[in-house]
């Protein structure tokens, strides 16, 4: 709806992981370097965790984008929740084995006959897991046996474990030392900083034809990094929510004050749940004051206590407010996800 108004070839903040606006931030070249310095091993486990919305996927698209698949054969498989057996049939059919029934002893010996091939073929496989944090123990040392074959002294197959923090706590479990021991690069994303996600936005605006219309205050950055705390997902989310504000308002530059206008309007969208709203405190009564004879000491213990109860309830409000805001994020990561 935007696009026309602002003159946009295309839509800038979409949410699909499209390699053409991969922006590489500190943190995230940090980790592709990382994840390319795993493929020069060729052997091993590379392991990339992040919170939700911090670029994981696109990560991967901008690897595979630039890899040489002459001599790679690339995999990527997205998990669920899988057992062992039924991961070993999703990495068959991942790269188009055939495999019969339920016989996980013949579908393992056809992956080494592929694998086999692929070393006559002078080539290496590399599975990518996004989402890999739905992995069991029991697919994770499956995975690891298929890593610990070997054809003519070369390990013709490597995985990359994309995952969100779960990952790294099944990873670092007790039971977990022999697979550990095959990792060869970790790395743990975080989110942008301020000046990075104005460098984002501008970033993606001039990906999709920008020409500097609308503009932007420079203040309204540093709302829109509070307001989506440098995720990248947040970010594309609130800035196509703010384009459409902009196009339905037609404003040729955003200021601070419609930052908070379509927050408000985020705000005010997001359902109240009961248990959200029963445990508010009350606004303290100050009706039962001291008796004026009071001692100084017991007129401070007053105040002291008054205030800690204020502070309370500010606290209590500002907690509301980050969780109300983090359910509306959520809730349109869902509706306009690919």
């Amino acid at each position: 709806m935007y696009n026309k108004f602002y003159n946009l070839t295309k839509k800038p903040f979409q949410l699909n992981a499209d390699p053409d606006f991969f922006f590489g931030s500190k943190i995230h070249s940090r980790a592709l370097a990382y994840m390319n310095y795993g493929l020069t091993q060729g052997e091993g486990f590379v392991v990339v965790t992040g919170e939700p919305g911090l670029g994981k996927t696109m990560l991967v698209r901008q690897l595979v984008h630039n890899l040489n698949t002459e001599n790679i054969v690339i995999g990527v498989m997205v998990t669920s929740h899988v057992d062992s057996d039924e991961t070993i049939k999703i990495v068959a059919a991942t790269f188009g084995i055939r495999y019969e029934g339920d016989d996980k002893t013949t579908t393992l010996e056809q992956i080494k006959d592929y694998f086999i091939d692929q070393v006559q073929q002078g080539k290496r496989v590399l599975l990518i897991v996004d989402e890999a944090q739905h992995l069991p123990k029991g697919a994770l040392e499956e995975l690891r046996m298929l890593a610990d074959f070997v054809v003519d002294g070369i390990i013709p197959f490597q995985v990359f474990l994309v995952g969100q923090k779960e990952l790294a706590q099944t990873l670092y479990s007790p039971d977990m030392d022999q697979f550990r021991q095959r990792i060869v690069a970790t790395f743990q994303l975080k989110a942008l900083t301020e000046e990075e996600t104005k460098v984002y936005i501008l970033f993606r605006l001039e990906k999709a034809g920008w020409n500097h219309k609308p503009e932007f205050e420079d203040a309204v950055f540093q709302d829109i990094f509070i307001f989506t705390e440098g995720i990248p997902r947040k970010i594309n989310t609130f800035c196509d929510r703010l384009l459409l504000y902009g196009y339905l308002e037609e404003l040729e530059i955003f200021k601070p004050s419609d930052i908070e206008k379509v927050v408000k309007e985020i705000l005010e969208e997001v359902p109240q749940p009961a248990a959200q709203t029963e445990n508010i405190t009350s606004p303290i009564d100050f009706s039962d004051q001291l008796p004026i004879d009071s001692s100084l000491a017991e007129r401070v213990r007053y105040l002291e206590n008054n205030l800690t109860s204020l502070q309370n309830i500010v606290n209590k409000e500002r907690a509301l407010l980050r969780k109300a805001i983090l359910i509306q994020l959520d809730m349109e990561d869902v509706f306009n996800k690919d």
